[in-house]
């Protein structure tokens, strides 16, 4: 058994982490942190969790953190990167859920992000937490990125393709829609029912955060930069992403299919679907897995790749233990075996 520990606990991702971690059998969670609900029960703002959280929120605190084997980020961007090192030098495992860490380059992170990185000399050392890349430098890292929830549907569609070298690379599409909780939980004008309810629009095209993620993933698959257009959306749904990606095939003969199933033969959360499937976000809702579909419309020169996931699951905390699993050698699958909720 190892202890875990929660800070900022009150958002959809940290609810989301309560919900698995609860479940999983080799975790004791032994802290949950909110600077505004300390001393509330965790059940009371999230009553799912009656009868298997019994905690209550409690104020951040490194000494209580420092407990802990395993501590997750599930806070705003730029909360981690004050509190990792400290917890890094107590020989404790951190993954963040935020984008601290997700960028190799500094003055990048900055721009996107709108501050100076707190601690830029642990950006190298800091392992982008996507397990179908990245599982090997994941088992021994002590600072896992967790992925975001564009970029992780988004490169395990592209990367089959970039991997064999079958498109060309400078005129990749992204074009990806969200649910609302993507947004998050805080009450903000965007995101309530009546603007989002009956509506469907794109935002960020000029440029969204998750863009340079996306891109130095792509690059480090290819071996060189690539040219990327994401363009992301909101739907009026709670939970999914569903990205629909374009390429422009250069070379013909290849089976797509067969490449695709045998890339992702051995992952336990990516489902490559028959040919000819449309996959849907409501077959992933609540599941940690990923669903891909890849066509050739017409037998054309663009290949179109459709992913699904979770935003939640795969593409925040499912993700995050999956992480967790791998740096602490349990089974991968431990505490996420859960199946897609129908309808």
């Amino acid at each position: 058994m190892i202890k875990v520990g929660i800070v900022g606990g009150t958002g959809y991702t940290g609810v989301e982490l309560l919900r698995l971690l609860a479940q999983h059998p080799q975790v004791e969670i032994a802290v949950i942190t909110s600077r505004g609900e300390a001393g509330l029960p965790v059940a009371t703002m999230f009553p799912n969790l009656r009868g298997h959280v019994d905690l209550a929120f409690s104020a951040p605190d490194l000494k209580t953190l420092l407990t802990c084997d395993v501590v997750f980020f599930a806070t705003p961007n730029g909360i981690a990167m004050q509190q990792v090192p400290a917890l890094l030098a107590a020989g404790i495992k951190v993954i963040d859920l935020a984008a601290d860490f997700r960028l190799k380059d500094a003055d990048e992170w900055a721009h996107w992000y709108g501050m100076p990185h707190a601690c830029p000399e642990l950006l190298a050392e800091a392992v982008y937490g996507l397990p179908e890349v990245n599982r090997d430098a994941i088992r021994s890292a002590r600072l896992v990125a967790n992925p975001g929830c564009y970029p992780t549907a988004v490169q395990l569609g592209f990367l089959p393709l970039l991997k064999a070298g079958l498109i060309d690379t400078q005129h990749l599409v992204a074009d990806v829609k969200s649910g609302v909780s993507g947004a998050g939980r805080k009450a903000e004008v965007h995101s309530l029912l009546c603007e989002t309810s009956e509506s469907f629009k794109a935002y960020g095209v000029a440029g969204h955060r998750h863009l340079p993620e996306i891109r130095q993933g792509l690059a480090k698959a290819h071996g060189a930069s690539v040219g990327l257009t994401f363009v992301p959306h909101l739907t009026p749904m709670i939970r999914g992403i569903h990205a629909t990606l374009y390429a422009r095939a250069t070379a013909s003969s290849v089976d797509l299919q067969a490449l695709f199933e045998q890339a992702y033969a051995s992952e336990p959360f990516v489902d490559v679907m028959p040919a000819g499937s449309h996959p849907e976000t409501r077959s992933v809702k609540g599941a940690n897995t990923c669903r891909l579909s890849v066509f050739r419309p017409q037998g054309g020169d663009t290949i179109v790749v459709l992913s699904v996931i979770d935003n939640l699951v795969k593409g925040a905390a499912g993700q995050a233990v999956q992480n967790m699993n791998i740096m602490c050698g349990f089974d991968e699958r431990a505490g996420l075996q859960q199946i897609g909720l129908l309808p």
